[in-house]
């Protein structure tokens, strides 16, 4: 299995958030495993008339997800210049319980097998669930009979929801796009303990 930590570290530089900085709280939380496969998203956001940046890293390990989250913050009480937070969470392979991949697909009927342009998905929303996190999505249970006035209490999903990234072409690229899809095939094949055919 290939290392790749020397093409995570140019996905960092390629940002142009804070690398080093980035670079830094990465490497601690991989703590010298090698790098399977890894995604680094930069996610600016407008907050009135500022311009807040925040950059996503997640890794895969042998045996670990890691992901790490940094925010820029502006001068407070706590610090008087401006600063970063980084934080990271490590989860072991074993404790991931789904990886959810939701694609969609513009004109769908020029797609035929043949993704034009690759990968075919205009965007793509990962999700990753390893029980840290939960949402309980409830609405009134009923029953078939229209006349039915009874109550019938609440029914109810219970789903794991993580960890969530949502990456369009038209906002992140093409090729940003790709790339959440082919980190989501690793993975899947990680947590099944396979190795996807390419």
């Amino acid at each position: 299995m290939q290392d790749r930590y020397a093409d995570l570290r140019a996905a960092i530089e390629k940002s142009g958030y804070y690398p080093d900085v980035v670079a830094d709280s990465v490497n601690a939380a991989v703590a010298g495993e090698g790098v399977v496969s890894f995604l680094v998203h930069h996610e600016p956001t407008i907050d009135r008339d500022e311009v807040r940046r925040h950059v996503t890293v997640v890794v895969l390990t042998p045996s670990r997800l890691i992901l790490a989250h940094t925010d820029e913050h502006e001068p407070d009480d706590l610090l008087p210049a401006p600063y970063t937070s980084t934080s990271t969470e490590a989860v072991m392979l074993h404790s991931v319980r789904s990886v959810v991949v939701n694609r969609m697909v513009a004109n769908p009927a020029s797609y035929a097998g043949k993704p034009v342009p690759p990968p075919g998905a205009s965007e793509v929303v990962l999700t990753i669930g390893w029980g840290g996190v939960g949402r309980v999505d409830l609405e009134p249970a009923g029953c078939s009979d229209p006349q039915c006035e009874a109550d019938h209490g609440y029914t109810g999903v219970i789903a794991s929801d993580d960890f969530s990234i949502r990456v369009s072409a038209a906002a992140d690229g093409v090729d940003a796009v790709a790339h959440v899809l082919s980190f989501a095939e690793v993975l899947s094949a990680s947590t099944a303990g396979t190795t996807p055919a390419r």
